[in-house]
C-alpha cells in the first residue's frame, strides 16, 4: 500500500524513540496523527516535519495516563471521518529504585501509561482494521520485557505484558490483514534515563547505548519487512540469545548490576552525548 494513504498515529512522540519514528514515518510520506501531552512540543514537532517532508501532520495533546484520553482520541478522529492505518504504541516510561521503596503512585503510573493506554488505544482502534482488512499494530516494548529487572521491576514487567500479548495477538489476527509488530530496543541515549532517575547507573554510563534515530529506523524497516519482533544493534540481539539461556536468578542479577549507580568519578556519558553525536555523523 502507499504509504501516502497510510495514515499512522504516533504516541509518546515528543522526544526520542517516538520522536524519531515520526521523522521515519513523515520521510516514507505517511500523513501523521501525533500524541503527545504538551502541545507547544507537538507544535514544534509538526513544524519541522511538515518543513522537511511537506507530509500533512495533525496533533492532539492528550495525556494517555487519564483513562478517558483514549477514546477522547478516538472520538475526536471518528467524528472528523479519520480513520488510522498503523497505530504506534510508542508512550510510556519507568522508574528506577527498590520496588519496596517505591509508591504504589509510580508503580500505577507505569501501569496506566506502558499497559492500559496501550489497550484502550488498541481496542478502539484494531477491530476497525480488522473491518477493513489492513492495518498494522506496531508496540514499542524493549529488550527489557525478555527478562527480570531488580529495580526497575514494574517497568520490566510492563514490557514483557506488551511483548507477550504482541505476539499472541499476532496469531489471533493472521489472515485479517492486520500486522503487528513489536519494537524491542535496549538502551538508547533518551529521556528515559534521566526521567527515571538513571543517568548515574552503570547501564548509562558503560552500556551499549544506541541513538534513538538508529532505533527508529531498524523499526521502520523491519515494520516494513513484516517482522514481528525486531531487536535493533547486534549486541542487543546477542544479549537477548545470550540470556535466554541463563537462570531467571542469574538474568536478575545481571540487570541489577547493571541498574547500580557509579561514583561520579566514573561517569563518562551525559544525556544527549551519543544521540548527537550520530546526528553529526549523519549530516
Amino acid at each position: 500500500m502507499d504509504p501516502r494513504n497510510q495514515v499512522t498515529l504516533i504516541t509518546g512522540c515528543s522526544s526520542g524513540i517516538g520522536m524519531y519514528l515520526a521523522h521515519q514515518f513523515a520521510k516514507h510520506g505517511h500523513p501523521l496523527i501525533l500524541v503527545a501531552p504538551v502541545e507547544q512540543e507537538l507544535q514544534q514537532l509538526r513544524t519541522e516535519l511538515t518543513a522537511i517532508y511537506g507530509i500533512p501532520v495533525e496533533i492532539i495533546a492528550k495525556d494517555l495516563e487519564n483513562s478517558g484520553a483514549a477514546r477522547e482520541i478516538y472520538d475526536d478522529l471518528h467524528q472528523r471521518g479519520t480513520h488510522v492505518d498503523i497505530l504506534v504504541n510508542n508512550a510510556g516510561h519507568g522508574y528506577h529504585g527498590a520496588w519496596w521503596q517505591q509508591s504504589i503512585d509510580k508503580d500505577l503510573s507505569m501501569v496506566r501509561l506502558n499497559i492500559d493506554a496501550v489497550l484502550r488505544l488498541s481496542k478502539l482502534f484494531v477491530p476497525k482494521m480488522v473491518a477493513r482488512g489492513r492495518g498494522i499494530l506496531f508496540n514499542t516494548a524493549s529488550v527489557a520485557g525478555f527478562e527480570p529487572g531488580p529495580t526497575m521491576a514494574v517497568y520490566h514487567a510492563t514490557k514483557a505484558f506488551v511483548l507477550s500479548w504482541s505476539e499472541a495477538l499476532s496469531v489471533e489476527l493472521e489472515n485479517t490483514g492486520v500486522q503487528v509488530t513489536a519494537l524491542c530496543p535496549g538502551a538508547t541515549d533518551t529521556d528515559f534515563f534521566p526521567k527515571a532517575g538513571m543517568e548515574e547507573a552503570r547501564i548509562f554510563q558503560e552500556g551499549n547505548l544506541m541513538a534513538p534515530q538508529d532505533v527508529a529506523e531498524a523499526g521502520y524497516k523491519g515494520m516494513v519487512n513484516g517482522d514481528l519482533i525486531i531487536i535493533p544493534g547486534v549486541i542487543n540481539k546477542a544479549m537477548v540469545q545470550g540470556r535466554r539461556i541463563l537462570t531467571e536468578k542469574a538474568q536478575a542479577n545481571l540487570n541489577a548490576k547493571m541498574y547500580e549507580e557509579l561514583p561520579a568519578a566514573d561517569h563518562k556519558r551525559n544525556r544527549g552525548d551519543i544521540e548527537n553525536k550520530d546526528v553529526q555523523r549523519k549530516r
